[in-house]
């Protein structure tokens, strides 16, 4: 069983994939060709803003919205203590300073009261994250902002909506990832912002490229991060049969937790929410020993993530010792990723429903 099936969705695709990467090879635009441009109008309005900047990966996607913002030394960026380093390391790339702050318990989300009392007069950004394919507390999180740019770290929740807008389109700018096991993905790194800010989508398409106003005239400092025409051919394949593959996700996504609650703690989606499930999560007590017995039993499953942001050696620090943040530690140690993906069959999805419920020695 795969976790991620990759090879069945490229069946599917396969002739316009082809056709689209053939068509690359032939006019030779392998940087900022007219993929590009055909991708990132396809998905601007998908999204529904006005500009969509196709990056090289989704770090560079969190990176560009604060370098254009002007974030450096002395600067606070608030981010969740729990969720993948990238979120926090881009902060620090930049000589700022990120700020942990709580989840909540239920989603996994960042605690907008939390994050409140985190802003100071240094606070130059906040970054929430749409975690395992779940829009963050948005309005909330705006509301405590104060008009401070919010940064939607949406690399897990492309295609999910909140009260029927889509994520990305909800904060100062949208940032996700095609990394190929991301809900779309391509078959290298590559991400995109998406914003409705003239100013600001055009700021950050001059520090895509070294902070290149026209040929050779740089206005800004900038850096590489232009998304390959070849991963942009693929992501457009791919985007033909997305919205359908949402759908699917919803559905297995869905199904899981109508088999498996009661038997362990199932994901929960807030009201007004949809998830595309970037991750089937759920708690569990004694993770090591489940995780065996699921591998025992053919059933991968994986741990997003095993350490929360202010216990990783690189940000350790005496004034935020284990314990400062109780639900991100809590949910460290007990989160469990189940097999999710768009062709996941239910027979599939029985054993992994059944194999689970075995490893707790739990019975329907």
């Amino acid at each position: 069983m795969e976790f991620i099936d990759l090879k069945t969705q490229q069946t599917r695709i396969n002739d316009d994939l082809r056709l689209r990467m053939n068509r690359v090879l032939e006019h030779g635009q392998y940087i900022m060709g007219p993929e590009v441009a055909e991708l990132e109008k396809a998905l601007a309005a998908y999204v529904g803003v006005k500009h969509c900047i196709s990056l090289s990966s989704g770090t560079d996607a969190l990176l560009l919205p604060l370098m254009a913002l002007g974030v450096g030394p002395g600067d606070e960026v608030i981010v969740p203590a729990f969720t993948f380093i990238a979120t926090a390391e881009v902060i620090a790339l930049l000589k700022a300073t990120p700020v942990f702050v709580d989840v909540e318990e239920k989603s996994y989300n960042v605690d907008p009261e939390k994050l409140k009392a985190a802003i100071t007069s240094r606070t130059r950004a906040i970054i929430p994250v749409s975690l395992y394919g779940q829009i963050a507390n948005i309005a909330a999180i705006q509301a405590a902002a104060g008009g401070i740019p919010v940064i939607e770290d949406a690399a897990q929740s492309f295609g999910a909506t909140h009260n029927g807008k889509r994520s990305c389109s909800l904060t100062s700018v949208g940032a996700t990832s095609f990394f190929p096991s991301k809900p779309l993905g391509c078959y290298g790194d590559a991400g995109a912002c998406f914003t409705d800010d003239d100013d600001l989508a055009d700021l950050m398409r001059r520090i895509r490229i070294h902070g290149q106003e026209r040929r050779y005239y740089h206005t800004h400092v900038g850096i590489n991060a232009r998304i390959d025409t070849l991963q942009a051919a693929i992501l457009l394949a791919k985007f033909q049969v997305f919205p359908d593959e949402v759908e699917r996700r919803m559905r297995i996504g869905e199904r899981y937790s109508d088999l498996l609650r009661g038997s362990c703690e199932v994901p929960f989606i807030e009201p007004g929410n949809t998830s595309v499930f970037g991750q089937y999560t759920i708690q569990v007590d004694d993770r090591e020993t489940v995780q065996k017995k699921l591998q025992a039993a053919g059933v991968p499953t994986a741990v997003h993530y095993p350490l929360p942001l202010h216990l990783q050696p690189v940000f350790r620090s005496p004034h935020l010792p284990e314990g400062t943040f109780p639900i991100a530690e809590s949910a460290a140690r007990r989160v469990l990723s189940l097999p999710m993906h768009p062709y996941l069959s239910d027979v599939d999805q029985d054993q992994v429903v059944s194999a689970v419920k075995d490893a707790l020695s739990v019975r329907a």
